[in-house]
């Protein structure tokens, strides 16, 4: 097939600009409304498109729409639109989602998304997206999408954690989003919570180190976000009954809080990250 059939068969002008990143599915979903079923048409639609620089290959299946007048080679593709599509249940979470909230202290980029789906490690632009399993606790509860709010983002629906999910995700596994100073100073740099919210993802998840972490961070924070007695004393009832770690990593130079029966590295009480700026 020529070009110019091609360009008589589909005009994809109109597709690529409500589609900022899209699957073969998306296409193909396009191309039947159109009235066209063929497989063959779809793949010169592709062929043609990428030869004239209008679209670049993500990985097998998935295309990034390049704006005319922008090299395909350097165009920065909006790297949450890609998150958001490798999977069909992807969510953006974790520091990502902190990112994405405008909360995160530094930015990175590994980009971390949520899917029950076995995903491999995708590599695009200088920029790493990294599956990591729907939290156990959501699994079994089959509420894997709780505390998933959705937005439309340059015509791609952008799933992400809620920030109630987020500030409880980074705190209960604190891996995914690096160190205690980033941690604590991401999540010090939110305004408000819907503390009620929060409390009951901490009880959804049903872990007393999560719970006692939680309650940590924002009986230290009360005034800030405004949190009462109520909550605080519903997350003590949920703590631990022994010491557990705070930190799976840190488990040297802690000190215990006992209303919390937490062990806290001490460059988190002592916040040992500005002693040195």
């Amino acid at each position: 097939m020529s070009s110019n059939q091609v360009e008589r068969t589909v005009n994809l002008s109109l597709f690529l600009a409500t589609h900022s990143v899209f699957s073969v599915h998306d296409l193909a979903d396009y191309l039947r409304q159109k009235g066209s079923t063929n497989q063959n048409t779809r793949k010169a639609l592709l062929t043609y498109y990428r030869s004239r620089g209008r679209i670049v290959s993500v990985r097998r299946g998935l295309y990034a729409t390049v704006p005319l007048g922008h090299d395909p080679e350097t165009y920065a593709v909006d790297p949450y639109l890609v998150a958001a599509k490798l999977v069909d249940d992807a969510v953006l979470a974790y520091h990502t989602a902190l990112e994405y909230h405008g909360k995160a202290y530094s930015s990175y980029r590994r980009l971390t998304y949520t899917s029950q789906s076995r995903t491999q490690t995708t590599r695009f632009r200088g920029n790493e997206f990294v599956r990591v399993p729907v939290p156990h606790a959501l699994r079994e509860a089959q509420e894997p999408m709780f505390g998933v709010v959705s937005q439309d983002r340059d015509g791609v629906e952008v799933r992400v954690t809620s920030l109630e999910r987020t500030f409880v995700d980074v705190l209960d596994e604190p891996d995914l989003s690096g160190s205690w100073e980033e941690i604590w100073r991401s999540l010090e740099s939110i305004e408000f919570l819907d503390v009620e919210q929060v409390i009951g993802y901490v009880e959804l998840l049903g872990n007393a180190t999560t719970a006692a972490k939680v309650g940590f961070f924002l009986a230290q924070h009360r005034e800030s976000l405004m949190v009462d007695d109520d909550a605080v004393n519903a997350l003590k009832i949920r703590a631990p009954r022994q010491p557990h770690y705070l930190s799976r990593r840190l488990r040297s130079a802690c000190r215990l809080v006992s209303e919390w029966n937490l062990l806290v590295p001490e460059e988190i009480l002592n916040r040992s990250w500005d002693e040195v700026r």
